[in-house]
């Protein structure tokens, strides 16, 4: 079950809130890379301020007052969706960082934590789309039009598909990660994102 970032009065009366002497331990997950940021605790009030400003708000169990993530550094989390587990007793919040989540500067409060590594170059792609830095490879694509960008992927199809031919396992890995950097570009030059075509996918096996 997903609780829309809104305030939703029905999905909250789910809540199991007895069991943890009303705090419920929340997961909160790079909803672009899935790499587990931190565990923390929200109360009903907390979860609710949650909802309404859309920035992971917990109950601080040292200070006794309800926290956002962020609001002395900036580093906020934006909420993307929330999931409640089977026992309605622990939320799983998909969010989009603003900065690092560790207090030590970390990208996240677990050491080594698996992440889609694929997801974060989209991010990186999207921030270089925006941003144009000077003497940036990704910056003098978008720079360079999406016909250009097209001809890349196109030239990098044909050179994946001879090395899958008649090279070794290296090539091909390094043709194949070639193309891929250069679609995730051809996409964020229409306004798409690896997100879409992961939903596009998504749906055909379902």
């Amino acid at each position: 079950m997903s609780i829309d970032v809104r305030p939703s009065p029905q999905a909250l009366e789910t809540l199991d809130w007895d069991k943890g002497d009303g705090l419920l331990p929340a997961v909160v997950q790079d909803i672009d890379t899935l790499h587990v940021l931190m565990l923390g605790y929200v109360s009903a009030e907390s979860l609710a301020a949650t909802l309404a400003i859309g920035h992971m708000t917990f109950f601080s169990r040292s200070k006794q007052r309800l926290w956002t993530k962020g609001e002395q550094s900036g580093n906020v989390l934006v909420v993307q969706a929330i999931s409640v587990d089977c026992d309605a007793d622990t939320l799983l919040v998909l969010a989009r960082p603003a900065g690092p989540t560790c207090h030590t500067g970390a990208e996240s409060c677990f050491d080594g934590a698996p992440k889609d590594f694929l997801g974060g170059l989209d991010q990186l792609v999207a921030v270089r789309e925006a941003l144009r830095p000077s003497g940036s490879y990704t910056t003098s694509l978008f720079e360079g039009g999406i016909r250009r960008i097209a001809q890349k992927v196109g030239e990098e199809g044909v050179e994946t598909a001879l090395a899958g031919v008649a090279q070794d396992d290296e090539a091909l890995l390094g043709e194949a990660s070639d193309l891929l950097y250069h679609l995730l570009v051809l996409l964020r030059a229409r306004g798409l994102s690896l997100e879409d075509a992961r939903d596009v996918l998504e749906k055909r096996h379902r």
